[in-house]
Protein backbone atom coordinates (compact mmCIF):
# COMPACT_ATOMS: atom_id res chain seq x y z
CA UNK A 1 0.00 0.00 0.00
CA UNK A 2 2.63 2.22 0.51
CA UNK A 3 4.59 1.86 -2.16
CA UNK A 4 1.25 2.29 -4.09
CA UNK A 5 1.04 5.75 -2.68
CA UNK A 6 4.52 6.64 -3.26
CA UNK A 7 3.78 5.56 -6.43
CA UNK A 8 0.67 7.95 -7.11
CA UNK A 9 2.43 11.18 -4.88
CA UNK A 10 5.69 10.84 -7.52
CA UNK A 11 2.80 10.81 -10.47
CA UNK A 12 0.80 13.56 -9.44
CA UNK A 13 4.40 15.76 -8.50
CA UNK A 14 5.89 14.96 -11.53
CA UNK A 15 2.71 15.08 -13.66
CA UNK A 16 2.38 18.77 -13.79
CA UNK A 17 6.18 19.25 -13.84
CA UNK A 18 6.13 17.21 -17.49
CA UNK A 19 2.81 18.71 -19.04
CA UNK A 20 4.63 22.23 -18.52
CA UNK A 21 8.32 20.80 -20.20
CA UNK A 22 5.95 19.42 -22.74
CA UNK A 23 4.71 22.76 -23.78
CA UNK A 24 7.42 24.56 -23.96
CA UNK A 25 9.13 21.86 -26.16
CA UNK A 26 6.12 21.93 -28.35
CA UNK A 27 6.63 25.57 -28.67
CA UNK A 28 10.58 25.95 -29.46
CA UNK A 29 9.84 22.74 -31.59
CA UNK A 30 6.91 24.26 -32.87
CA UNK A 31 8.37 27.66 -34.18
CA UNK A 32 11.45 26.45 -35.22
CA UNK A 33 9.74 23.44 -37.44
CA UNK A 34 7.28 25.95 -38.87
CA UNK A 35 10.07 28.07 -40.93
CA UNK A 36 12.05 24.63 -41.26
CA UNK A 37 8.56 23.69 -43.19
CA UNK A 38 9.02 26.99 -44.80
CA UNK A 39 11.55 25.77 -46.42
CA UNK A 40 10.67 22.99 -48.26
CA UNK A 41 7.21 24.31 -49.14
CA UNK A 42 6.28 27.14 -51.98
CA UNK A 43 3.24 28.29 -53.56
CA UNK A 44 4.68 28.23 -56.93
CA UNK A 45 8.59 26.75 -56.05
CA UNK A 46 10.03 23.14 -56.44
CA UNK A 47 12.51 23.23 -53.61
CA UNK A 48 14.91 20.93 -53.43
CA UNK A 49 18.25 21.46 -51.61
CA UNK A 50 18.81 24.76 -52.84
CA UNK A 51 15.36 26.16 -53.68
CA UNK A 52 14.32 26.83 -57.35
CA UNK A 53 16.36 24.03 -59.13
CA UNK A 54 14.24 23.75 -62.23
CA UNK A 55 16.85 24.45 -65.50
CA UNK A 56 15.43 26.77 -67.35
CA UNK A 57 15.45 27.14 -71.50
CA UNK A 58 18.46 27.82 -72.66
CA UNK A 59 18.50 31.93 -73.06
CA UNK A 60 20.73 34.22 -75.30
CA UNK A 61 23.33 36.92 -73.41
CA UNK A 62 21.03 39.27 -76.64
CA UNK A 63 18.23 38.17 -74.48
CA UNK A 64 19.60 39.09 -71.30
CA UNK A 65 20.91 42.40 -72.87
CA UNK A 66 17.09 43.05 -73.55
CA UNK A 67 15.75 42.77 -70.12
CA UNK A 68 17.74 46.51 -69.67
CA UNK A 69 15.60 47.79 -72.35
CA UNK A 70 12.15 46.42 -69.91
CA UNK A 71 10.94 48.22 -67.00
CA UNK A 72 12.61 46.40 -64.32
CA UNK A 73 14.38 47.32 -61.44
CA UNK A 74 18.06 47.54 -62.62
CA UNK A 75 21.61 49.06 -61.69
CA UNK A 76 23.78 49.88 -64.47
CA UNK A 77 23.52 49.00 -68.61
CA UNK A 78 23.45 46.30 -70.96
CA UNK A 79 27.08 47.04 -71.62
CA UNK A 80 29.06 46.21 -68.97
CA UNK A 81 30.72 42.71 -69.17
CA UNK A 82 29.07 41.27 -66.15
CA UNK A 83 25.04 40.88 -65.93
CA UNK A 84 23.65 39.60 -63.18
CA UNK A 85 19.75 38.51 -63.03
CA UNK A 86 17.86 38.24 -59.94
CA UNK A 87 14.66 36.46 -60.08
CA UNK A 88 13.01 36.19 -56.33
CA UNK A 89 10.43 37.43 -54.01
CA UNK A 90 10.50 38.59 -50.56
CA UNK A 91 8.51 36.28 -49.04
CA UNK A 92 10.32 32.91 -49.85
CA UNK A 93 13.16 31.56 -47.82
CA UNK A 94 15.43 30.31 -50.15
CA UNK A 95 15.58 34.23 -50.83
CA UNK A 96 16.39 35.07 -47.90
CA UNK A 97 19.50 32.90 -47.76
CA UNK A 98 20.89 34.04 -51.13
CA UNK A 99 20.27 37.90 -49.70
CA UNK A 100 22.36 37.29 -47.08
CA UNK A 101 20.77 39.49 -44.15
CA UNK A 102 18.83 36.17 -42.28
CA UNK A 103 21.26 33.91 -40.80
CA UNK A 104 18.66 32.74 -39.04
CA UNK A 105 16.64 31.11 -41.41
CA UNK A 106 20.14 29.75 -43.09
CA UNK A 107 20.35 28.11 -40.27
CA UNK A 108 16.68 26.62 -40.40
CA UNK A 109 18.02 25.61 -43.91
CA UNK A 110 21.26 23.66 -42.02
CA UNK A 111 19.32 21.52 -40.19
CA UNK A 112 17.90 19.47 -42.87
CA UNK A 113 21.78 18.34 -43.96
CA UNK A 114 22.01 21.80 -46.15
CA UNK A 115 25.14 24.22 -46.21
CA UNK A 116 23.75 27.58 -45.71
CA UNK A 117 25.88 28.69 -42.31
CA UNK A 118 27.13 32.03 -43.88
CA UNK A 119 30.84 32.88 -43.53
CA UNK A 120 30.36 35.58 -41.17
CA UNK A 121 28.31 33.21 -39.20
CA UNK A 122 31.60 30.27 -39.67
CA UNK A 123 30.33 28.44 -42.08
CA UNK A 124 31.26 27.90 -45.99
CA UNK A 125 27.98 29.58 -47.82
CA UNK A 126 28.73 33.04 -49.58
CA UNK A 127 25.52 34.57 -49.68
CA UNK A 128 25.59 36.15 -53.65
CA UNK A 129 23.12 38.79 -53.43
CA UNK A 130 26.08 41.14 -51.61
CA UNK A 131 28.46 40.28 -53.61
CA UNK A 132 27.05 41.05 -56.92
CA UNK A 133 26.16 44.48 -55.33
CA UNK A 134 30.27 44.69 -54.66
CA UNK A 135 30.54 44.54 -58.48
CA UNK A 136 28.28 46.61 -59.18
CA UNK A 137 28.97 49.31 -56.89
CA UNK A 138 32.67 48.79 -58.36
CA UNK A 139 31.43 49.99 -62.06
CA UNK A 140 31.97 46.10 -63.02
CA UNK A 141 28.21 44.63 -63.41
CA UNK A 142 25.14 45.38 -63.83
CA UNK A 143 21.77 43.81 -62.03
CA UNK A 144 18.22 43.31 -62.48
CA UNK A 145 16.14 42.15 -60.12
CA UNK A 146 12.37 40.62 -61.04
CA UNK A 147 9.68 39.57 -59.10
CA UNK A 148 8.13 36.03 -59.32
CA UNK A 149 6.29 34.18 -57.15
CA UNK A 150 8.22 31.68 -55.33
CA UNK A 151 6.54 31.48 -52.30
CA UNK A 152 3.25 33.17 -52.69
CA UNK A 153 3.11 36.06 -49.86
CA UNK A 154 5.26 38.83 -51.41
CA UNK A 155 2.90 40.74 -53.32
CA UNK A 156 3.48 43.84 -50.29
CA UNK A 157 6.91 43.04 -50.15
CA UNK A 158 7.56 43.78 -54.16
CA UNK A 159 5.95 46.69 -54.07
CA UNK A 160 7.41 48.20 -51.72
CA UNK A 161 10.98 47.40 -53.45
CA UNK A 162 9.24 49.21 -56.28
CA UNK A 163 8.05 52.22 -54.55
CA UNK A 164 11.49 52.08 -52.41
CA UNK A 165 13.22 51.89 -55.97
CA UNK A 166 11.86 55.08 -57.52
CA UNK A 167 13.38 56.67 -54.09
CA UNK A 168 16.69 55.34 -54.98
CA UNK A 169 16.59 53.16 -52.16
CA UNK A 170 16.11 49.78 -53.31
CA UNK A 171 19.31 48.13 -51.63
CA UNK A 172 18.08 49.87 -48.42
CA UNK A 173 14.92 48.39 -48.07
CA UNK A 174 15.65 45.07 -49.57
CA UNK A 175 18.04 45.06 -47.05
CA UNK A 176 15.58 45.57 -44.89
CA UNK A 177 13.15 43.01 -45.88
CA UNK A 178 15.70 40.31 -46.24
CA UNK A 179 16.31 40.16 -42.51
CA UNK A 180 14.36 37.57 -40.71
CA UNK A 181 11.85 40.30 -38.83
CA UNK A 182 11.41 40.76 -42.53
CA UNK A 183 10.38 37.51 -42.83
CA UNK A 184 7.79 37.24 -40.43
CA UNK A 185 6.52 40.80 -41.75
CA UNK A 186 6.05 39.70 -45.23
CA UNK A 187 4.75 36.04 -44.44
CA UNK A 188 2.70 36.54 -41.06
CA UNK A 189 2.06 39.67 -40.73
CA UNK A 190 1.67 41.65 -43.76
CA UNK A 191 1.52 38.93 -46.55
CA UNK A 192 -0.63 40.22 -49.32
CA UNK A 193 -2.88 42.07 -47.30
CA UNK A 194 -3.15 45.79 -48.58
CA UNK A 195 -4.46 47.19 -46.16
CA UNK A 196 -1.53 46.68 -44.05
CA UNK A 197 0.57 49.23 -45.87
CA UNK A 198 1.13 51.11 -42.67
CA UNK A 199 3.18 48.24 -41.03
CA UNK A 200 5.15 48.31 -44.23
CA UNK A 201 5.50 51.89 -44.05
CA UNK A 202 6.71 51.47 -40.37
CA UNK A 203 8.89 48.66 -41.10
CA UNK A 204 10.91 50.00 -43.87
CA UNK A 205 11.34 53.82 -42.04
CA UNK A 206 14.88 53.95 -41.53
CA UNK A 207 15.26 53.38 -45.73
CA UNK A 208 12.08 55.24 -47.04
CA UNK A 209 10.17 57.90 -45.53
CA UNK A 210 7.00 56.35 -44.54
CA UNK A 211 4.30 58.76 -45.52
CA UNK A 212 5.76 58.60 -49.41
CA UNK A 213 5.99 54.59 -48.82
CA UNK A 214 2.46 54.49 -47.46
CA UNK A 215 0.76 56.46 -50.25
CA UNK A 216 2.67 54.77 -52.79
CA UNK A 217 1.79 51.32 -51.83
CA UNK A 218 -1.99 52.76 -51.12
CA UNK A 219 -1.57 54.10 -55.03
CA UNK A 220 -1.88 50.52 -56.52
CA UNK A 221 0.35 51.99 -59.19
CA UNK A 222 2.93 49.35 -59.11
CA UNK A 223 0.13 46.40 -59.27
CA UNK A 224 0.31 45.64 -62.77
CA UNK A 225 4.01 45.51 -62.43
CA UNK A 226 3.73 42.41 -60.81
CA UNK A 227 2.26 40.94 -63.51
CA UNK A 228 4.44 42.18 -65.98
CA UNK A 229 7.90 40.99 -64.15
CA UNK A 230 6.14 37.26 -64.15
CA UNK A 231 5.48 37.77 -67.38
CA UNK A 232 9.49 38.37 -67.76
CA UNK A 233 10.00 35.26 -65.44
CA UNK A 234 8.43 33.02 -67.05
CA UNK A 235 9.74 34.28 -71.16
CA UNK A 236 13.28 33.20 -69.37
CA UNK A 237 11.70 30.04 -68.69
CA UNK A 238 12.14 30.44 -64.66
CA UNK A 239 9.99 28.03 -62.40
CA UNK A 240 10.90 28.62 -58.79
CA UNK A 241 12.97 31.34 -56.46
CA UNK A 242 15.71 32.45 -55.99
CA UNK A 243 16.78 32.25 -59.60
CA UNK A 244 20.07 33.88 -61.07
CA UNK A 245 21.73 35.21 -64.13
CA UNK A 246 25.44 36.01 -64.70
CA UNK A 247 25.18 36.81 -68.70
CA UNK A 248 23.68 33.68 -70.45
CA UNK A 249 24.56 31.24 -67.55
CA UNK A 250 22.07 30.23 -65.19
CA UNK A 251 22.20 29.35 -61.67
CA UNK A 252 18.45 28.07 -60.62
CA UNK A 253 18.55 27.79 -56.65
CA UNK A 254 20.41 29.60 -53.78
CA UNK A 255 23.75 29.24 -54.36
CA UNK A 256 27.03 30.29 -52.76
CA UNK A 257 28.88 33.08 -54.52
CA UNK A 258 31.38 30.63 -54.94
CA UNK A 259 30.44 28.54 -56.86
CA UNK A 260 29.23 31.41 -59.27
CA UNK A 261 32.56 33.43 -59.08
CA UNK A 262 34.40 31.67 -61.66
CA UNK A 263 32.04 32.46 -63.97
CA UNK A 264 31.87 35.71 -63.38
CA UNK A 265 35.62 36.11 -63.39
CA UNK A 266 35.68 34.39 -66.88
CA UNK A 267 32.99 37.36 -68.37
CA UNK A 268 35.79 40.00 -66.28
CA UNK A 269 38.52 38.50 -68.26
Amino acid sequence: MSEEKSSKGLKQYFTPALIILAIGLAFFSGTLWQKVKSLEEGSNTKNTAQGATTAPATVSLDTIKDLFNKDVIKFGDAGRKVLFVEMADPSCPYCHIAGGFNPEIAASADTQGNRFKYVSEGGTYLPPAPEMKKLVDAGKASYIYIYYPGHGNGEMGMKALYCANEQGKFWEAHDLLLTNAGYTLVNTTVQNDKTKSQAMADFLKSAVDPTFMKSCLDSGKYDARLQSDQELAVSLGIQGTPNFYVNETNFAGAYSYTDIEPTVNSALK
